[in-house]
């Protein structure tokens, strides 16, 4: 599991893109994403952190690597 502080979502939106993002690399990749928190959840990636990073920061979410028990 990797987490990733998203500052720029704010609408549901939002989450669908980043969501869209994840999935088109790993279709299996599980995401969760918390608007209030800013926060996108990926579980069983097969993609390695930094890909699943490039592509949030590629569809216009800069995403910064989270501590796991963040």
């Amino acid at each position: 599991m990797v987490r990733f502080k998203v500052d720029r979502m704010g609408c549901g939106g939002c989450a669908e893109s980043v969501t869209r993002a994840v999935q088109a690399i790993d279709p299996g990749a599980h995401v969760e994403v918390d608007l209030g928190a800013k926060r996108v959840t990926v579980s069983n990636a097969s993609a390695p952190a930094e890909r699943i990073a490039q592509v949030l920061v590629a569809a216009g979410y800069p995403a910064e690597p989270m501590l796991a028990a963040a």
